[in-house]
Parts: C-alpha cells; structure tokens; sequence
C-alpha cells in the first residue's frame, strides 16, 4: 500500500486538523501528493510541515468551502501546480451541539452551507477534469448522524443525510466515466470539534457515555477514518461506488 497512489494529487478539504490532517497523512504516505485545504491556514501549514517530513509533495492553500468561486479557484490551482485533481476528499464540516428548538436560522445556514454547499462547490469544481480524463475518485466524509440521527445534531445530521444521498446520485451519473464516488461514514472521533463537546457543561459525561456505547469501548481516532478513505482512493476500490462504510467501532450497524 505504500505506493498505491504514486503519481496521483488528491485534495483534502478540511485537512488543517483532525480527521482532515490524519486523512492527508494516509494519503500521503501511499504516494500521493496532497493539496491540504483549510479555512485555517496556520493548521494548513502544520499539516504541510507535517508531510514534508515524512518525506511527501503537499502544498497549503486557504479557501472558504462555503464560497463556490473559491471551491474553484483551489481546484484551479492545484492543477496549476501538478497537472489535476486525482482524489477529492469532501472532509471540511462543522457544528454546534444544542437541541433544535434551541437553534437559529443563523445557525442553520452555517451548519447548511458547510456540511452541505461546501462539498458541492468542490465536487463540481473537479468534475469537468475527472470526465476528461475518465477516471478519478470522490470520497465525502459523512457521518453516521446522518444514517440514524444524532441528538443535539438536527440540521447537521440533515446535511450529513444529503450528502450521502448526493454522492450515491453522482456515482451513478459518473460511472460512466469511469469515477468512483463513495462515503466513510465517522462514528464519534476524537478531534478538535468533539473537544469543543468536552469543554460544555456535562461535556464529559456526554463523552463517557458515547464510549460505553461503542462495542470497541474507545472513541476512533483520524487514523481509522483515514484508512478507509485510503482504500477508496486506491486501486483496490475501482469496482466499488456509491458505497456508504461505517467507521465506528460497531456503534451502528446499518443494514
């Protein structure tokens, strides 16, 4: 596997930490070369840091997943420097726990157009090089709220849901080109964004209690996520699309 994707350029959204980093770190130790993408640009050049020592070809770029234009000048740039877009992978998300009633529309639009709008905008911005080419690969990182619901998570499990439904219709409509389009699915992962979780009040708790309901009894970590979405990205994935794959511990088992 150390080499299954030599010569290939994936771009990770939402890599400047958490799953995104330990994403473009699998990915990069495969073989291939990474465009780390993040709102945060320090944690984009962290990550960088991070793949330059291992030995790997990474660059950072800045870029608001909510706004499309930037979704296309990323994808535009990393052309620029190494030719195409190989791999996407929609990983940038975030949210708020809090029960519905308490939310506002506000709340509801950044939720929407991060977790939702923000993989459109780059599935769309690589797709006219991946059918001229007739290959590539798109993996969305979705989450099992969006499989069986999460409480305090409405309107993020509702765009978590759409996203599997959007990438099951893009696999269908792009398999003629011969790109695969797949999703991993995180149970709870410990990142920064289940640490803000920790922080609330009664937030351990909530965490002590997630862990005991995963049969493997610990939360994963972005490593697991990672080398599932390595899988999909390789070789050894060519005959599967539209697939959705559960990475959590055994905390769902979706039939």
């Amino acid at each position: 596997m150390a080499e299954s994707l030599a010569d290939q350029v994936a771009l990770v959204t939402g890599a400047g930490s958490g799953i995104g980093r330990g994403i473009a770190r699998r990915l990069a130790r495969a073989g291939a070369r990474v465009a780390v993408v993040d709102i945060d640009l320090a944690g984009a050049e962290q990550t960088v840091a991070t793949l330059e020592a291992e030995g790997a070809q990474a660059i950072a770029i800045r870029a608001d997943v909510t706004d499309v234009e930037q979704a296309r000048g990323t994808v535009g740039a990393v052309a620029e420097r190494w030719g195409q877009v190989d791999i996407l992978v929609n990983n940038a998300g975030w949210d708020r726990i809090e029960p519905f009633v308490q939310n506002t529309p506000e709340l509801w639009d950044k939720v929407i157009a991060i977790n939702l709008r923000g993989p459109i905008h780059f599935s769309h911005a690589v797709l006219n090089g991946m059918i001229g080419r007739k290959r590539g690969k798109i993996i969305f990182i979705s989450s099992d709220a969006g499989r069986v619901g999460s409480s305090g998570e409405a309107v993020y499990a509702a765009c978590k849901g759409g996203v599997i439904a959007f990438a099951k219709t893009l696999a269908r409509e792009l398999a003629r080109y011969g790109i695969n389009v797949n999703v991993v699915c995180p149970g709870p992962t410990n990142t920064p964004l289940l640490g803000q979780i920790t922080a609330q009040p009664d937030g351990a708790k909530v965490i002590e209690a997630m862990t005991r309901a995963i049969p493997f009894r610990r939360l994963g970590e972005p490593d697991d996520v990672a080398g599932a979405v390595v899988f999909f990205a390789s070789r050894d994935a060519d005959f599967v699309t539209g697939q959705v794959l559960s990475v959590s511990g055994g905390l769902t088992m979706v039939g």
